[in-house]
């Protein structure tokens, strides 16, 4: 659970630091709804690009901004419909665009949902105490900036396989990054890397993305509702809201999923992972290249008794598609297909995660033979402003992406993309998903057999938590009051 105690000593040093720098946080319902944002602060951010590291960016942590790199207000929350010359399939699939965070990644709103808790109930220090961001990708530069903004030192952890464009813009923001061996799939690595700083003596504090539920809470009480305002918005007079279709790296995304099953109870949640690595499908194991999702465990944080469907997608049709999507024969192709300019400029919204997402959504229409009332909704987490460098190592290595590759990537890939690697779960089904959790975070990770327990049988255990945004709101905005 999410621990409110106060310790008065470390808040009044929190408080003062707070005052020092002049800033002040945002609350859960600010980021949810920013018309609640002090006009003052909006003002002020007309000056402020995207990514400065300026703390009046902490009230850009909303789906709401202006799709703008400098200077931005806010208004509806941003989205584009991917149409049936892509799918290949007539339900209607949504993508919600996390470019337009600070970072370029929604992740600095999960990395925010850990940290200020503990930020206003005293019990991190960020005068002292340094916080660790271990993460596969963007959760990492989330909370490297966030840090930077409150004023606290940090240390970033992830893959050193990870994309160059992490490590370059880290470099800038992080006091320390420490690189693990491995890429995606190796988050055992990083939780041994916490484990051996935690033994260390230092001073530091670790906000792991995998069990913190700042990270479910933040998904379930923000990301879930701008979902919810998008698919009121496109569903009309006689749509259906299918599901929610995402790629688990920590699970904290697919919280918004138990906000929309509330929402539209026929709803299904679908959790997605890469079929070289199908831990939930098979109980298997591997690597691959879909950046930004942690296998080979289950987080502690999913809930997987409100999962509908597992399904694997393959790695090599999400980093094919994000040379269609961006290299210039593709994007020529994709031309003459029907698809038009202005969703082709689109397209770069969705970096390799947001591509599976993507698959996801058309095998599930398939699965489910939906037709054109029917709306998935799932997110770009993140841009191809984080890849470029990924598209130039294929170059490198295939050669020149030509007319002839794009029409076997668009008709393998995306209008062939079938049903297989897809499991509608069960009973049985979630709870052998739910009880792999056991080896990872009660064998190795110190979590008790009891609340892995009270996961699975008490009713109680996922609304307590999704009940703590308003209180952890009450203390937002004490602080914010003791700030002046």
């Amino acid at each position: 659970m999410i621990d409110l105690t106060i310790n008065e000593a470390v808040l009044t040093k929190a408080v003062d630091q707070a005052r020092e720098r002049d800033f002040r946080i945002p609350t859960f319902k600010q980021m949810r709804d920013p018309s609640l944002v002090p006009e003052d602060v909006k003002s002020r951010l007309a000056d402020v690009g995207l990514w400065d590291l300026d703390p009046l960016n902490l009230f850009r942590i909303t789906w709401h901004n202006t799709p703008t790199t400098t200077g931005g207000g806010y208004g509806g929350v941003n989205y584009f419909e991917i149409p049936p010359e892509i799918s290949g399939v007539a339900a209607r699939i949504v993508i919600l665009e996390g470019k337009w965070f600070p970072t370029g990644a929604h992740k600095v709103g999960a990395a925010f949902g850990c940290l200020a808790p503990r930020l206003v109930t005293g019990q991190f220090d960020p005068v002292s105490t340094k916080a660790v961001w271990p993460s596969t990708g963007n959760y990492c530069r989330g909370g490297a900036y966030d840090s930077n903004l409150l004023g606290c030192e940090s240390i970033a952890i992830l893959p050193e396989g990870m994309s160059a464009e992490r490590f370059e813009w880290l470099e800038s923001v992080a006091g320390e990054i420490i690189r693990t061996p491995g890429t995606e799939s190796n988050v055992k690595e990083i939780f041994d890397k916490c484990n051996e700083l935690s033994a260390s003596g230092e001073d530091l504090m670790i906000f792991n993305q995998f069990d913190e539920f700042g990270n479910y809470l933040w998904h379930y009480s923000v990301t879930g509702p701008a979902m919810e305002e998008v698919i009121n918005e496109v569903l009309g007079d006689s749509g259906r809201f299918a599901g929610v279709t995402l790629t688990t790296g920590s699970a904290g995304t697919i919280a918004s999923g138990d906000y929309l099953k509330q929402k539209f109870p026929g709803s299904k949640i679908v959790a997605g992972e890469a079929v070289q690595c199908p831990t939930m499908i098979y109980n298997g194991f591997g690597e691959h290249r879909i950046e930004g999702i942690g296998d080979k465990h289950i987080p502690w944080i999913h809930n997987v008794r409100n999962t509908d469907m597992a399904m694997g997608i393959d790695d090599e049709a999400s980093v094919s598609i994000i040379r269609l999507f961006n290299e210039p024969a593709g994007r020529a192709y994709l031309q003459d297909q029907g698809v038009s300019s202005e969703l082709i400029e689109k397209l770069p919204l969705l970096g390799i995660s947001g591509v599976g997402n993507m698959l996801m959504a058309i095998k599930m229409a398939k699965f489910y033979e939906l037709d054109g009332d029917d709306v998935i909704v799932t997110v770009g987490t993140d841009s191809m402003e984080m890849y470029q460098s990924r598209l130039a190592e294929m170059t490198q290595e295939r050669g020149e992406f030509t007319e002839l590759d794009a029409a076997g990537t668009y008709h393998r890939h995306l209008l062939g993309q079938g049903i297989d690697h897809v499991q509608e779960l069960g009973y049985y089904d979630r709870k052998r998903i739910h009880n792999l959790k056991y080896y990872t975070w009660v064998e190795q990770q110190g979590k008790t057999y009891d609340e892995i327990q009270a996961q699975w049988y008490d009713q109680d255990y996922w609304t307590n938590i999704q009940a703590m945004a308003d209180p952890i709101d009450d203390l937002i905005e004490a602080f914010n009051a003791q700030i002046g």
